[in-house]
């Protein structure tokens, strides 16, 4: 093999190394940023309706997941529901993502209850307006 060829092999492992460094070192959170939410998220605990105990454990499972790239965010829980959307039939799919959605056109939507207080309830309501019956005839008198 000539010195060319093993330079050219040798300078696009090189470059592969550090494209695959750097995606992962983007992909994981930096430390800081992760500590600077979890001590948010423990500051929480204690002051909402959560037990102590489990609020802290759960910002430290939260804070594990995060240090192995597992959580997701909101924009991937819209594309699951919307995806959810699509295996509906035709004529229901636009209902279902303008309950996904909230208030599009002629539907009124409204949010009600949270996680801690056993689920969350979203109603919508879709106006839908009929065309007018036609006008009947009345039948002419008989003579």
């Amino acid at each position: 093999m000539t010195s060319n060829a093993r330079s050219m092999i040798f300078a696009l492992l090189a470059i592969s190394g550090l494209a695959a460094s750097t995606i992962a070192s983007a992909a994981t959170p930096r430390r800081g940023e992760s500590d600077s939410t979890y001590q948010r998220e423990i500051a929480v605990c204690g002051h909402n309706q959560q037990d102590r105990a489990a609020c802290i454990r759960e910002a430290g499972a939260a804070r594990q997941a995060a240090a192995r790239g597992g959580l997701t965010s909101a924009p991937d829980y819209r594309a699951n529901a919307l995806s959810r959307c699509s295996l509906q039939p035709p004529s229901d799919r636009s209902a279902c993502e303008a309950r996904v959605l909230g208030s599009m056109g002629n539907t009124d939507s409204r949010v009600e209850g949270s996680v801690m207080g056993g689920g969350v309830i979203r109603e919508s309501v879709t106006t839908t307006v009929m065309p007018a019956p036609e006008e009947r005839r009345m039948p002419a008198p008989m003579r």
